[in-house]
């Protein structure tokens, strides 16, 4: 599909742009669905302090892991952007921990999130971070697409991910496996292994449970807003936000070069969790063609976009091209 951002240098189209960009309906389903959910699990957050078991506080807590792990590292990292390649059991196991998320299947997520990348700061952007967190992170969700971002969703390529079969199961039978491994299995748990309530087990481990995997997997496209540095700024000395995360260009550079493994969800690169198990699942031949740039590559990137004035994201695809790694790079930090 055409590159949007070519395009809104010209002031006329980039007033057509935001016209069609505003011309959303609110989701009234979705509107009154999320106020349920965020209202009932303030009460599950209540019973996890003063009434449930500590073993249904371990499943929360292993639940809400493994969700997390199967947006961020399945979905996003390995489907979305093809930062590395997994075997059919790895790719499985991500199925069904992506599954535990509850926001619909692995196919309709990489359409909306690349579509989000395509996009990406301009008026058409569903989470477009230039209108605040608040709107990236919640507003935008209480909403449907405009028809013309609907038809540029139906322009994303997904031939990739139509040849995948383990998506394509969970797509064709997302419910039913939604069904089980989201709502019977978990809540069945805590009533019958260790004699929780029944309040517990639909409070905490279901819906403040899916509260929390929402609000970790809604941060992948709204969290630019906290972890990316605006154009020439720096760490302000005169804002809160200081003492609480660390901002960087790390968010920019997700947006150029998408593929590259290391780029964490939460501002990071090159540490957490995520790029962690990566790391293990390559050592033990689970993950292969681990993509990612060297720092002489990126300085060979912007040295050319200065020297030929191309965009910078032209020459760091040009200077990837060409790079040779070493065949154990996933065993070095740095």
């Amino acid at each position: 599909m055409p590159d949007v951002r070519e395009k809104t240098s010209d002031g006329g189209h980039a007033d057509e742009l935001s016209k069609l960009s505003k011309s959303r309906e609110s989701d009234w389903p979705a509107v009154l669905f999320f106020i349920h959910i965020h209202l009932l699990s303030l009460y599950g957050f209540w019973l996890l302090f003063f009434e449930v078991k500590w073993m249904t506080v371990l499943l929360l807590v292993a639940l809400t892991s493994f969700a997390t792990l199967g947006v961020n590292v399945g979905a996003h990292r390995l489907w979305a952007h093809r930062t590395y390649t997994a075997s059919k059991e790895l790719r499985f196991v991500l199925m069904l921990m992506q599954t535990l998320v509850g926001q619909g299947s692995i196919y309709h997520w990489v359409q909306y999130h690349r579509l989000h990348h395509s996009l990406f700061n301009t008026d058409l952007d569903p989470y477009d971070h230039r209108k605040g967190f608040l709107y990236s992170h919640i507003l935008t969700r209480l909403r449907k697409l405009s028809p013309y971002q609907e038809r540029l969703k139906d322009q994303i390529d997904m031939s990739d991910i139509e040849k995948d079969s383990i998506v394509m199961f969970q797509k064709n039978f997302y419910w039913l496996l939604y069904g089980v491994l989201f709502l019977l299995l978990p809540l069945n748990a805590p009533l019958e292994y260790w004699n929780d309530s029944v309040l517990s087990a639909v409070f905490v481990i279901g819906i403040l449970r899916y509260a929390l995997v929402l609000h970790a997997a809604w941060l992948i496209e709204s969290g630019f807003c906290i972890w990316g540095l605006k154009q020439g700024e720096k760490n302000p000395p005169d804002s809160n936000l200081v003492f609480f995360v660390n901002r960087s260009y790390w968010p920019h550079y997700h947006y150029l070069y998408p593929r590259d493994y290391k780029s964490g969800e939460y501002g990071t690169y090159d540490s957490g969790c995520s790029t962690a198990f990566i790391r293990v699942w390559a050592a033990l031949g689970l993950a292969k063609d681990l993509q990612t740039t060297e720092s002489s590559t990126i300085h060979e990137a912007m040295a050319n976009a200065v020297k030929t004035k191309k965009p910078l994201r032209t020459c760091l695809d040009e200077a990837i091209k060409v790079q040779r790694l070493p065949e154990d790079h996933y065993l070095r930090r740095g």
